[in-house]
């Protein structure tokens, strides 16, 4: 590692360390609030701009655009720690801040067209492919509908998936003239991330304002050049996928402090009246050494990764697979964990307002959106091991 990219890491590690004890200090006041989100069903306002002050959306946004390009360890790191207070603001402000990782692979204009006034413009999503696409001159013709646009309402840009007549997959950048948000987001858990529709009806998007799928596999992304940070080399789908599954690993490590309180409470305080109880002893244990197991794979993963570009390398395809599947685990992990802290925390858990309860629904729900289904992950890891060619091209 040459001395230049020493003293990008080194000043990166600041940044990030900086952010992520200032989205920690938040702790206190986002707990506070996530009553309030679950009622209005979006991340309150305060949050958001809580969260804008303490740096956590400009942490992947480029140098040039007041971003922080901080390593995606630091970010995540944050994420889960945001989800310990309240998952519904992890998860919604994660994709939120997420797609600054997007937009700086897209072309120039496309940056310029969103943080040309203001770098704290936030963008949302929905990237199944939903939308009609008809290539006209300069660009294409987009309508459709889209659900999970997860903080959409604090957002004044939109990313939404489409496929071509050719059969590809691009990701089109919209502004808010050009969507309608419809308000349908009436869920079990997660009901602070105003994950509500978005309705775009037969509108024009220039074809800078598109990224390919093609090109966030194989890191050909026209906004990345010889001069960007190394972590604009990352592959795309290694930070999106991660960045719906980190938030549950908080929520479990709450839940897991939640149960523990509540059992020292039924022993009045006197934990050697649970010295004879192995199944609580065990689930315990298990749950703390999941936790930790599963928070350690991905940070390696990402130091991994990270080391590589540093050095010039590629990141192996068979590694970029077993990632994903890895990142897919992590939810039904964390299931795993709730589940069983929440049949043994006793009656009080299921009533409403049940801190427990609550991290039981959002870690649920969670396990709904498409890229927490480990299954076609699993067949496409193993069938790569035995020798067949790579299925999935979000990796």
């Amino acid at each position: 590692m040459n001395v230049a990219v020493k003293r990008s890491v080194q000043m990166g590690d600041e940044a990030g360390a900086a952010m992520l004890g200032n989205v920690e200090a938040l702790q206190p006041m986002l707990r506070a609030n996530a009553a309030r989100a679950r009622e209005e069903r979006r991340v309150p306002v305060e949050n958001v701009q809580a969260l804008q002050e303490a740096g956590f959306f400009l942490a992947l946004q480029p140098a040039e655009w007041g971003g922080a390009e901080v390593d995606p360890q630091y970010f995540f790191r944050a994420q889960a720690a945001i989800a310990e207070a309240c998952m519904s603001t992890a998860w919604a402000c994660g994709i939120v801040s997420v797609h600054a990782f997007q937009l700086a692979l897209m072309d120039r204009r496309a940056q310029q067209d969103v943080w040309g006034d203001d770098i704290h413009t936030r963008v949302s999503s929905s990237y199944a492919p939903m939308g009609k696409v008809t290539p006209v001159e300069g660009g294409f013709q987009f309508s459709g509908r889209w659900g999970w646009s997860s903080g959409c309402d604090h957002c004044t840009w939109v990313l939404l998936g489409g496929i071509l007549p050719d059969g590809s997959y691009r990701t089109f950048l919209l502004p808010r003239s050009d969507y309608k948000i419809e308000d349908t987001w009436n869920s079990m858990g997660l009901q602070g991330t105003g994950s509500n529709d978005i309705v775009v009806d037969d509108v024009f998007v220039p074809d800078y304002r598109t990224h390919k799928q093609s090109d966030g596999f194989e890191g050909t992304n026209p906004g990345v050049t010889e001069d960007s940070a190394t972590l604009y080399s990352m592959p795309w789908a290694q930070l999106f996928v991660r960045v719906v599954s980190t938030p549950a690993i908080g929520a479990a490590r709450s839940a897991l402090g939640q149960y523990t309180e509540l059992v020292k409470g039924k022993a009045s305080g006197d934990v050697t009246k649970l010295a004879q109880d192995t199944g609580t002893q065990m689930r315990i244990a298990k749950a703390r050494n999941t936790i930790e197991e599963m928070s350690g794979v991905m940070y390696t993963n990402f130091d991994r990764m990270m080391d590589a570009l540093r050095e010039g390398e590629a990141i192996a395809i068979d590694d970029r697979i077993l990632y994903r599947y890895q990142a897919s685990l992590v939810i039904e992990k964390s299931i795993e964990v709730v589940d069983s802290l929440f049949s043994s925390a006793g009656g009080s858990s299921v009533f409403l307002g049940s801190e427990i309860q609550q991290r039981f629904l959002d870690i649920h729900t969670a396990r709904a959106h498409v890229a927490n289904n480990p299954t076609s992950f699993a067949r496409n890891l193993g069938s790569i091991m035995l020798g067949a060619d790579n299925g999935d091209f979000f990796v």
